[in-house]
C-alpha cells in the first residue's frame, strides 16, 4: 500500500510503500477484541475491598433480649441488615490480569493498523522536530493533517519538545513507537507516523505473512504480565 508523505507544512513531498506484512495483514477483529480487553483487565489494580462484619469496627453487646421484644433475634450491630455493619458478599482483592501469547499480542496489532491503513486513517510524515516546545504548532499540524480529529503521534524515538508541545493538546498523544498498543490504536480516528516510526514499529512486528490467529478461551484465573 503506497501513501503520501506530508511535511510539517502540510504540503505532499513523496510517497511510500508500507510494509504488507504490517500494514495489509488479515484483519481478525476477535483477535483485536481479545487484546483489548486483556490490556484493559491488566491495567486494573484489584484492591477493591469491602469489610465484613468480622472486620468492621461496632459494639459487640447483645442488641436487645433474646426473648419477649417481639422483635427478631439479633446479638450484633456488625450484621449486614444494619447499617454501619459489614457487607455480604462485598468486593475482596484479586488479580484480573490475563495471558496471552506475544505472537497473538503482535497479530492483533498488525490487525489493527491494517483496519486502519483500509480505511485510510494514517497519515505519514517525512519528519517532525522543534526547536521549542509550542503546543500552537503541534496542534496547527494536527489540524492540517487530520482535519481536527483525534490523532496518536507516533514518535521513532524520546523527543521532549514533540511530547511537551502535544502534552495540553485534548485529542492528540504522542506516543513513542516501542509502546505501541492496541488501546492507544483503536482510541484514536487517526495515527500520524514519521517515516522513522515504521522502521521502529517494522521491528518487533515482523510476522510470518498468512498467518491467522483465532479467539482462544481464558478463564477468570489465567495469569499475565501487564505489557502491550
Amino acid at each position: 500500500m503506497e501513501l503520501p508523505v506530508y511535511n510539517m507544512s502540510g504540503e505532499q513531498v513523496s510517497t511510500y510503500e508500507l510494509p504488507a506484512s504490517i500494514f495489509e495483514a488479515n484483519i481478525n477483529r476477535a483477535l483485536m477484541h481479545q487484546a483489548l480487553v486483556r490490556q484493559m483487565a491488566n491495567a486494573r489494580l484489584g484492591t477493591h475491598k469491602a469489610k465484613t462484619r468480622s472486620e468492621v469496627s461496632r459494639s459487640t453487646a447483645k442488641i436487645y433480649r433474646q426473648k419477649g421484644t417481639g422483635r427478631a433475634r439479633h446479638g450484633s450491630r456488625k450484621a449486614p441488615i444494619f447499617v454501619g455493619g459489614g457487607k455480604a458478599h462485598g468486593p475482596r482483592p484479586r488479580k484480573y490480569t490475563k495471558a496471552m501469547p506475544r505472537k497473538m499480542r503482535r497479530a492483533a496489532l498488525c490487525s489493527a493498523l491494517s483496519a486502519k491503513a483500509d480505511a485510510g486513517d494514517i497519515v505519514l510524515l517525512d519528519q517532525i522536530s522543534m526547536d521549542a516546545p509550542k503546543t500552537k504548532t503541534v496542534a496547527m499540524l494536527m489540524r492540517t493533517l487530520t482535519n481536527g480529529e483525534s490523532a496518536l503521534l507516533l514518535l521513532p524515538e524520546r523527543n521532549e519538545t514533540v511530547e511537551k508541545s502535544a502534552r495540553n493538546l485534548q485529542h492528540v498523544k504522542a506516543l513513542h513507537a516501542n509502546y505501541l498498543n492496541i488501546r492507544d490504536l483503536l482510541g484514536y480516528s487517526k495515527i500520524v507516523m514519521p517515516l522513522a516510526a515504521i522502521d521502529v514499529v517494522s521491528g518487533f512486528l515482523e510476522t510470518e505473512e498468512g498467518t491467522e490467529w483465532v479467539l482462544v478461551d481464558e478463564g477468570p484465573a489465567a495469569g499475565g504480565t501487564v505489557e502491550a
